[in-house]
C-alpha cells in the first residue's frame, strides 16, 4: 500500500504551547491548553460541544480566522514552523491538513475533481506524485475509484465522508486533523471509517482525531485529552483515560466503579 511521504524533518510533532483563543473581542473559546502530537501517532480530543475542540483544530489548520478568532496567547507549531496567525495554505505546505465536521465536500464537482482539489496550493507537483497520492486514496477507499465521474452531491453520507478523507490525504499530509469522521454514519461506516483511521496511521501519518464516539477515539489514540469550556480537563494515555470514572461515565457511558465493591 502507498505509504505517507517521508518527514524530511527528521520527525515532526505538533506542540500547543498554553494557546488562548478568543471569537471577535469578547468569547473566550480555549484558555492555557497545551497538547503534543508526536510523528505516526493518534491523539485524541474529547469533550461536549462547545468544548472547545473545533476551535483548537481551526488554530492548528490556520483556519481560525476564517471564523473570526484568533490565538492570542500562547504558540503553535510544527517541527520547526510557526503555524499561529499563519493561513491554511501555509499549515498545508507545512504538512497539516484539516477534514472539517460536515463533510463539507464540492457537491456539484465530480469525486475526481474533488480529490484534485486536495493539492491545490502545493505548487507544481510532479504527475508521479500525483498519482502516488490517488494510488493512496483508491487503494484505502475503492469505492471512490468506481465513482470517479460522479456528483459528490449523489454520494451517500459515508462515501461523502471518505472523499473528504481522500481530498486531504490527495495534499500528502504528514499530520491529519480529523473532525468528527463519523458523525452521522450507519454502525458499519462508522466502523469502516476506525479501519481508515488505523491504516493511515499505520502508513506513517499522525492524526489529531475530535471524535463524539469516544469509545472508538480512544481505541485509536495512544494518548487523549478532554476538554470542558475551553480548558483541559484531563489528559493521559488513552487506555488510562477509558478507565477513568469521569471518561466511563460521561462519554463512555457506563457506570462509575463502585468504590466500596470488594
Amino acid at each position: 500500500m502507498p505509504e505517507a511521504p517521508p518527514d524530511a524533518g527528521g520527525g515532526n510533532t505538533l506542540h500547543v504551547e498554553n494557546v488562548d483563543v478568543t471569537y471577535g473581542r469578547a468569547l473566550s473559546a480555549l484558555r492555557s491548553v497545551s497538547l503534543t502530537v508526536p510523528p505516526a501517532t493518534v491523539v485524541a480530543l474529547l469533550g461536549a460541544n462547545g468544548a472547545g475542540k473545533t476551535t483548537l483544530l481551526r488554530a492548528v489548520s490556520g483556519t481560525l480566522r476564517l471564523h473570526r478568532g484568533a490565538v492570542t496567547a500562547g504558540r503553535i507549531r510544527y517541527g520547526d514552523t510557526e503555524l499561529d496567525g499563519k493561513d491554511p495554505v501555509a499549515a498545508v505546505r507545512a504538512g497539516v491538513v484539516q477534514v472539517p465536521e460536515g463533510r463539507r465536500v464540492f457537491a456539484g464537482l465530480s469525486v475526481d475533481e474533488n480529490l484534485r482539489s486536495g493539492g491545490l496550493g502545493l505548487g507544481r507537483r510532479g504527475r508521479a506524485q500525483v498519482q502516488e497520492a490517488r494510488d493512496r486514496v483508491f487503494t484505502l477507499f475503492p469505492r471512490l475509484a468506481e465513482r470517479t465521474h460522479q456528483p459528490a452531491g449523489l454520494l451517500s453520507g459515508g462515501e461523502q465522508q471518505m472523499l473528504a478523507i481522500g481530498r486531504a490525504l490527495m495534499a500528502a499530509p504528514r499530520l491529519l486533523l480529523l473532525d468528527e469522521p463519523s458523525l452521522g454514519l450507519a454502525p458499519q461506516m462508522v466502523r469502516r471509517i476506525a479501519e481508515v483511521i488505523r491504516e493511515i496511521n499505520e502508513q506513517g501519518t499522525a492524526v489529531l482525531l475530535v471524535e463524539q464516539n469516544a469509545g472508538m477515539a480512544l481505541s485509536l489514540a495512544s494518548h487523549a485529552h478532554v476538554l470542558e469550556v475551553g480548558e483541559t480537563r484531563l489528559s493521559g494515555p488513552a487506555g488510562e483515560l477509558a478507565r477513568t470514572d469521569a471518561v466511563r461515565r460521561l462519554y463512555l457511558g457506563e457506570p462509575a466503579q463502585d468504590q466500596g465493591a470488594a
